[in-house]
């Protein structure tokens, strides 16, 4: 049991440092809070009243707190463990909320005092989501018994389902799960803003599996951007699968614009007997109809949809085939665009008849090829610009497609946190 006086800290008061605030002090710790110097007063007024307790800054939280999370992005973790590492009061437990671990363990290892416990986290969702039941990825790295227990004790607050990884194991579960999953979903906002359309208002985007695409997209560019080019620059082990998706889309598209009818089919074929097995009538599905016909954001009648490549999943299916990784090994980590990506593509190729509209929409209709190419320009494009390392390049595309697609942001958001509400809770069924 923790100690009486226990004090948790948290440094860095964004979206997720604030959702972690709240749920620890609901749950009876005293709790102390920093962010930069320009948002102290503005916070200090925003809590007061409320038990948290908002502090001058990283080295005030350190100094007092017996259990300290940083909360900040990724691209930042090394400057601020490094500034406020050396005041870390005397055998804390320390701990970051990071998506990707390697660069968050070095920083701890570099700067924190050799007396300091380090056992680390991350919430496999977004601050939109409630923690209750999610997958939190804890992972112990430097401590004894007594302070490993008074961590889970204290993560315990947040009421997740805890899965104890290494660090090591946390990045390839994250770069196996989320690479390629965010750029499917940020190509998709792209292609949309190139082409000048909203998809709310295409044909080609009105219907079933096509609404999850727009709502999880505009979910994920209702966010902050680094939260997702952290994920993708920093760690090593996404490089591999970002670049078999974008040539999994390659070889694809190469083989519709060339008629090659066999060799697309045989690969689609493929990694579908890989993924789903040869009998798919019995796969468990995800999604379902009562899930899919509550999203729709589209401003156009369902009797005018068009036909949909789904270039985009067919492509995660072949580079999972290619990679020789089955999707479903990591459902124990799995966050919730995960879920909702895995589950339109079980929906698509466990359904015989909508996979083999896909495939003839691929190779015959000539408007849904002019389509993607698009959208494998766009994700190209992100590939190469993660490939460079450029966080600046990352900002500036992301920003430029959020603002586009502006106007239906905040209702997509609450329309994807209400599906993924109803997963988890038939997932607890």
């Amino acid at each position: 049991m923790v100690a009486e006086g226990f004090e948790v800290g948290i440094i860095g008061a964004g979206d997720m440092g604030m959702l972690y605030a709240r749920r620890f002090a609901q749950a009876g710790y005293a709790v102390n809070v920093c962010d930069t110097p320009e948002r102290h007063g503005e916070l200090a007024a925003r809590l007061a009243g409320t038990g948290i307790s908002v502090l001058q800054d990283g080295y005030a939280v350190s100094r007092r707190s017996d259990f300290i999370v940083y909360s900040v992005p990724a691209v930042v973790i090394g400057k601020a463990v490094a500034e406020y590492g050396r005041a870390t009061k005397v055998g804390a437990i320390v701990a970051g909320q990071t998506s990707v671990k390697s660069p968050e363990i070095a920083a701890f290892e570099a700067h924190l005092p050799a007396d300091v416990h380090i056992v680390t986290c991350h919430s496999m969702h977004g601050p939109n989501v409630d923690t209750r039941g999610q997958p939190l990825a804890v992972i112990r790295h430097r401590s004894d018994d007594a302070h490993y227990r008074a961590a889970v004790e204290v993560l315990g607050a947040l009421e997740s389902r805890m899965i104890f990884l290494t660090f090591e194991e946390h990045d390839r579960i994250t770069a196996d799960t989320q690479a390629a999953t965010h750029l499917a979903f940020i190509s998709l906002g792209t292609a949309w803003s190139l082409q000048g359309y909203h998809p709310w208002l295409n044909p080609q985007f009105i219907s079933g599996i096509n609404n999850v695409k727009v709502a999880m997209a505009l979910r994920i560019y209702a966010s902050k951007w680094h939260v997702y080019a952290g994920l993708a620059i920093m760690n090593p082990l996404a490089t591999r699968q970002l670049e078999c998706y974008v040539e999994s889309m390659g070889t694809l598209y190469k083989h519709m614009i060339a008629g090659r009818t066999a060799e697309f089919r045989d690969l689609i074929h493929r990694a579908a007997d890989f993924i789903f097995g040869e009998d798919r009538s019995h796969k468990t599905i995800l999604l379902d109809d009562d899930v899919l016909d509550q999203l729709s954001l589209s401003q156009v009648p369902k009797e005018q949809s068009r036909p949909n490549s789904h270039l985009s999943l067919l492509s995660a299916a072949v580079c999972w085939y290619r990679m020789g990784m089955s999707p479903y090994d990591n459902l124990i980590c799995q966050t919730p665009p995960f879920r909702m990506w895995l589950g339109i593509i079980e929906y698509l190729f466990c359904n015989e008849e909508m996979l083999e509209e896909s495939i003839e929409t691929a190779l015959t209709d000539r408007y849904t090829q002019a389509e993607d190419l698009v959208f494998y320009t766009a994700a190209t494009g992100w590939g190469q610009c993660i490939a460079l390392g450029s966080f600046e390049g990352y900002q500036r595309r992301f920003e430029a497609t959020a603002e586009f697609l502006r106007p239906k942001l905040e209702e997509g958001k609450d329309l994807s946190t209400m599906i993924l509400q109803k997963l988890t809770e038939r997932g607890q069924a």
